[in-house]
């Protein structure tokens, strides 16, 4: 059976900006913001100070009994501040951070509130009614990019904009702490204004409804405007950290609701946003647009005048991919590790750098090689990133759209034959800013590079355990993109296999001299470097080493392989041999 969180994360995706968030004060607690009660009875009790009493168990009480009636909370600030401006210090101290809160992570929007944001940047979420009088919510949303519709009284509603009109339309229904008039007493929740009332009705009847933070009891004239609505065009969900009490059953059971069991507001959405953000992650470019932007790369790369125009593609895609990458790339929620983030993680880069992977490819394949440095000044600027903090898997895999773009563009070199630039993609140095400067093969095939460290990339076959996760995956990645150039379906095994054993003879080549080689050798040993497929599919790789012994080897020694020698190619080719024997092959 699919969970209930796991059923409406594929509702939010699929039913964009139907559901409506009910936020209650669940979600502003981890933040240390008092609930509007809360500050009530703060109120009273300084109230109570000026009077000279001291210490009361119940303060409500002592109000009510002082002074014949419930404590309200625009009365006590009338008698506390008497101007605006007072008000609005009186205030602060409760819901404004402080330095020394913010240095403790007080009183800011806390993880559900970012998470919320993201889904409301993206689209899946447009409205939210909250009983929440902080500013929080609104905080969250601006540090995100996205300039919320706020109506926190009838005034406000008047002067709005239309709901249908607004990217994010925020309902405080129990008014901004900044407004005298906010709602605290049995009364207050009781009823609301015809105005607001009417706002909720068409909310709750046009909206899929997801509760969190709201325990349902304290808010008549809420429970009410949601049982009360005529129809139920999508569904409920209520969060909950325990059982739900007998007035919130009634009204989930009234909706005919399902009950998401939650460890807390932050996880719930958290997870929420990241379930839905893995759906879009999935979903490739649109495939007309792919197919439209590389048939333009092949026009562009036949004639010499539209030059600019194919810098100028390559450049934006190069720009989107930066700024993904700059942006945070994959921000997963903090806490403990998910195999998702990473599966999420890769998808998300690989939506991100198709394209300009599908542009590489034909680069490779029909360039005359005026497009070489081009090309490797892309792949050797997104190869390296400066240290980040988080999970090491992650920031490892910052440098994954440069992985793609070297198989993409040294698959296509292969595919044409132009193996002298082949291995200057190979040697081609790194800057990482260090004394030393690596090669894009040392750097960024297989093994090579820091991506792969620890075989994360068996998560990529579910629980299949794989000799050579990374190269497997890849394979698969490419059987798909290089169709462009590619129009035999039996050829692309061979050749992706043919690029991998060139780039291990590289790596071998570029970091051994001929003595080192002949002593791992004569030790019975081999020389350590990546390898892929070939480790274990012996068919391709004896062919493809056959084809260095006879036809090719002229051209590969003249390419630079092998360092140019007949004879250093015999004792590389053992050594792979070896390395191959050793993977198990």
């Amino acid at each position: 059976m699919i969970d209930p969180l796991t059923a409406l994360a594929f509702s939010v995706y699929e039913n964009k900006g139907v559901y409506c968030l009910l936020l209650g004060s669940g979600i502003s607690r981890p933040a240390q913001i008092p609930t509007g009660w809360e500050v009530t009875l703060d109120l009273v009790q300084r109230v109570a100070a000026l009077q000279g009493v001291a210490d009361e168990p119940d303060w409500a009480a002592w109000h009510k009994s002082k002074f014949g009636k419930e404590p309200n909370y625009s009365e006590l600030l009338d008698q506390l501040a008497s101007t605006p401006d007072e008000r609005r210090s009186v205030l602060h101290s409760y819901i404004e951070p402080n330095a020394e809160d913010v240095e403790a992570g007080r009183k800011i929007p806390t993880r559900a509130h970012q998470a919320i944001a993201r889904l409301v940047a993206a689209g899946h979420v447009r409205v939210i009614i909250t009983t929440n009088f902080d500013r929080l919510t609104e905080n969250a949303l601006r540090e995100n990019g996205v300039e919320p519709t706020v109506i926190s009284s009838d005034d406000s509603l008047k002067g709005a904009v239309p709901l249908i009109h607004s990217r994010c339309y925020v309902v405080k229904i129990h008014g901004d702490y900044l407004d005298t008039r906010i709602r605290n007493t049995d009364a207050e929740l009781g009823e609301y204004t015809p105005e607001l009332n009417t706002l909720l009705d068409r909310i709750i009847d046009e909206h899929g409804l997801i509760v969190c933070g709201w325990s349902g009891d304290w808010d008549p004239a809420l429970r009410s405007a949601i049982t009360q609505a005529p129809n139920r065009r999508y569904p409920m969900f209520w969060a909950a950290r325990g059982k739900l009490s007998a007035v919130a059953q009634m009204v989930v059971d009234h909706r005919a609701g399902k009950i998401i069991t939650i460890e807390g507001a932050d996880t719930f959405f958290e997870r929420l946003e990241m379930l839905v953000s893995v759906q879009t992650d999935a979903q490739r470019p649109n495939p007309r647009s792919v197919d439209l932007l590389v048939a333009s790369s092949k026009k562009f790369l036949t004639r010499s005048e539209f030059r600019i125009q194919l810098d100028e593609l390559i450049g934006a895609e190069l720009r989107r991919i930066d700024n993904f990458i700059v942006s945070g790339g994959f921000q997963p929620p903090a806490g403990t590790w998910r195999d998702e983030f990473f599966v999420s993680a890769v998808s998300r880069y690989e939506a991100q750098t198709e394209i300009l992977a599908r542009i590489f490819g034909v680069l490779g394949r029909y360039g005359k090689g005026d497009e070489f440095r081009d090309a490797a000044d892309v792949i050797t600027r997104l190869g390296y990133r400066e240290p980040g903090s988080g999970f090491s898997v992650l920031i490892n895999l910052r440098t994954y759209p440069a992985v793609l773009l070297f198989y993409a563009y040294g698959i296509a070199l292969l595919k044409a034959q132009r193996f002298a630039d082949l291995f200057r993609l190979f040697s081609t140095p790194v800057n990482i800013g260090r004394d030393y400067a690596p090669t894009v093969v040392s750097h960024l095939l297989l093994t090579g590079w820091e991506g792969a460290e620890h075989d994360p990339w068996n998560l990529m076959h579910g629980k299949q355990q794989r000799r050579t996760p990374l190269s497997d995956y890849l394979h698969g990645v490419f059987e798909k993109w290089t169709s462009d150039y590619l129009f035999t379906t039996g050829e692309f095994t061979t050749l992706f296999t043919h690029f991998e054993l060139l780039g291990t003879l590289a790596y071998i080549g570029l970091a051994n001299d001929k003595p080192t080689l002949q002593a791992a050798l004569q030790a019975r040993q081999y020389v350590r470097a990546p390898l892929g497929r070939a480790a274990w599919d012996g068919r391709s790789a004896r062919s493809i080493l056959d084809s260095w012994k006879g036809e090719v080897q002229p051209t590969l020694l003249e390419a630079g392989f092998a360092r140019g020698d007949q004879d250093y190619l015999t004792l590389a080719t053992e050594s792979i041999v070896r390395l191959a024997s050793n993977m198990r092959w």
